[in-house]
């Protein structure tokens, strides 16, 4: 139980803290600005340097497609579309429980306008058991849990296409996924396991492709900071940008670190009106060399209650109609959603396992166990401890 008492005697000094801290965001943001507007003047320079040193940059940065200073009102999205989207959430697994397993619980959404149509809202759950599932990632020193993650990012997108291509629609439709299309996990994982999380996306994404349906990965109060990292080329004091011979320790203070902490969302809130986007970026996340032709764009949307990222795979990035198209079919899910796009809410909502759920699988589990001549069914005396209370 936690002891509000002895807490509340810390809350002054850290009062304390966010005030000096929103004054020095104050300031980062208004130097940000300025460089923001110097920048506009020498962004081909910028681009040049950076792609010049990008060997030696140590920092995750992108590369602006269109001037700095794009500001495009995003256009009103046709009446008759169609929306999908997926989302995950799961079990883990418990040696404590009376069995150990994991299950995955995939949230399914296709939501029709204007099209006399019954939407789809309903769930996927699919068991894994075998050693194979469980044990897999074993050889490469990832843990059951973190690898259960890694295979949900890629069933939620795999479903996803398959509605995608599936939904038997004529009028224009979106699939969405909430976060991030750049898979960051990636980086830190060997090749072997990687080849078993992302060439299913890829497929998945290009099965969409042939299907002229766009895909957009949906940021809310999003961390990035590439697009602010573009900026440290023009505050670089070197005469290059050669991280790895004047600055190979990014964690310590640096030069160019003027504008730490602040995030893309917060300088493009400063620079877009409700219903506009920002220019489009390349990420040069080095994961999307495995990307193949699929390297991740993005952009910067004023949706009227945040600055949200959204992030397109480059065929769609490349297509200024579906792209345009796409931007104004997520206002509307926006607007739909009171400030949060509706397909994604309700894919969460279809997916999310609570505590009922919960019960309610384990009893099944139990059952079958049971019926199948196990005997001594039963959770753990620590398990069965931690739900009780002292009486």
């Amino acid at each position: 139980m936690l002891d509000l008492r002895k807490l509340a005697g810390q809350m002054q000094g850290f009062s304390q803290h966010l005030t000096l801290e929103a004054a020095a965001s104050r300031q980062r943001l208004e130097l940000a600005q300025e460089n923001l507007k110097q920048a506009f003047e020498c962004q081909q320079e910028l681009i040049e340097r950076q792609e010049k040193w990008r060997d030696r940059i140590l920092f995750a940065n992108a590369t602006p497609i269109e001037p700095l200073q794009t500001y495009i009102d995003i256009p009103i999205p046709p009446k008759v579309h169609t929306v999908i989207s997926t989302d995950g959430s799961q079990i883990a697994p418990n040696h404590h429980e009376i069995a150990y397993c994991y299950l995955l619980n995939i949230g399914r959404v296709i939501l029709h306008y204007g099209q006399n149509r019954h939407p789809l809202l309903d769930s996927l759950p699919e068991v894994f058991y075998r050693p194979e599932d469980l044990y897999v990632s074993r050889q490469w020193g990832i843990r059951t849990e973190e690898w259960m993650s890694y295979r949900r990012t890629a069933s939620e997108i795999t479903v996803l296409a398959e509605l995608a291509c599936n939904a038997k629609t004529e009028a224009p439709a979106l699939a969405m996924v909430d976060g991030s299309l750049i898979y960051w996990f990636l980086d830190k994982l060997p090749m072997d396991a990687r080849d078993h999380i992302l060439p299913p996306i890829l497929e998945a994404w290009q099965q969409m492709r042939k299907a002229e349906i766009p895909i957009i990965g949906y940021l809310s109060a999003s961390r990035n900071i590439e697009a602010m990292n573009f900026l440290r080329f023009l505050a670089c004091p070197h005469p290059v940008p050669d991280c790895i011979s004047y600055c190979p320790n990014q964690l310590e203070y640096l030069p160019c670190k003027i504008f730490e902490s602040l995030r893309d969302t917060s300088l493009w809130a400063t620079q877009l009106q409700p219903g506009q986007r920002s220019p489009l970026w390349r990420s040069n996340a080095q994961i999307l060399e495995l990307y193949s032709d699929q390297i991740i764009y993005f952009c910067y949307v004023h949706v009227g209650t945040e600055i949200a990222r959204i992030e397109v795979p480059a065929w769609v990035a490349e297509n200024s109609a579906m792209f345009n198209e796409a931007l104004g079919l997520i206002l509307a899910q926006v607007q739909k959603g009171y400030g949060y796009p509706v397909a994604i809410a309700e894919a969460h909502n279809q997916a999310v396992v609570r505590g009922a759920d919960r019960s309610h699988f384990f009893a099944l589990l139990e059952r079958e166990m049971i019926k199948a001549g196990i005997k001594n069914v039963g959770t753990s005396y620590k398990e069965a401890r931690k739900r009780g209370s002292i009486p």
